[in-house]
């Protein structure tokens, strides 16, 4: 029975520090710059957290015992953007400048959005799932694409871009897409996968357009209310 809780909260555990410490790694050897590092770590953590919900019973529990892992980390944030763990891996991978304050804004608000939606949502609506994906795969692609590509910039913030905003709106809804129809095929949520797209399409576009607001360091949270408000309008 033990292993029921156990089992599932180590594996999830070791997926997403395996995936944190390959980034910090590659990172602190200068095989890619902090700033790429930085967005897959973005990108690829809530995907691979919310597949990881499948391994947790459906019991009440469950949904706490899975937000310790997202719990965990975000404390280990706060510690070495606080300074009181030395984490020069960690710093470059995370922060923009190199400086670990840094991991104090972005970051922070990331891994504290994790627990809550976890917390609140879990399994039992797409509304947790959708939201989760929009933050991790919109705003991750938005600044990849944006950095590279994005040459023409919008009237209203000159600091982003048509392509990043392309690459939000493409980026939020195909990880959201991707991530439903995992969860489809493992019999959770009854509607038609087909019948979801235009509500997540809706919502990227939301989301999309809150992001290119010229507000700085608190897109996890903008987006994050954004989606949930319209999830709970949609679902």
């Amino acid at each position: 029975m033990l292993s029921l809780y156990v089992i599932p909260v180590l594996v999830t555990f070791l997926v997403a520090v395996s995936w944190l410490r390959l980034n910090d790694f590659v990172a602190h050897r200068g095989w890619i710059s902090s700033h790429l590092s930085r967005k897959f770590i973005h990108m690829g953590t809530g995907p691979l957290f919310v597949i990881c919900w499948l391994l947790f019973s459906d019991g009440v529990v469950s949904r706490y015992l899975a937000a310790l892992v997202p719990l965990a980390i975000t404390l280990q944030f706060i510690l070495v953007g606080s300074g009181v763990i030395r984490d020069e891996a960690a710093v470059k991978a995370m922060s923009r400048t190199g400086d670990r304050r840094e991991i104090l804004r972005g970051p922070l608000i990331y891994g504290i959005v994790f627990v809550l939606l976890t917390i609140i949502y879990w399994k039992d609506t797409p509304i947790g799932v959708v939201t989760l994906m929009l933050m991790c795969g919109g705003d991750g692609l938005a600044d990849i694409l944006g950095r590279k590509f994005g040459g023409k910039r919008l009237p209203w913030n000159p600091g982003k871009s048509w392509v990043g905003s392309l690459g939000m709106f493409s980026g939020g809804f195909i990880f959201a897409a991707g991530i439903l129809a995992v969860y489809l095929l493992n019999g959770y949520f009854t509607t038609p996968w087909i019948s979801y797209l235009p509500n997540l399409a809706l919502i990227a576009l939301a989301g999309t357009l809150v992001e290119s607001l010229p507000i700085k360091d608190i897109d996890n949270l903008s987006v994050t209310l954004t989606a949930v408000l319209l999830g709970h309008i949609l679902w």
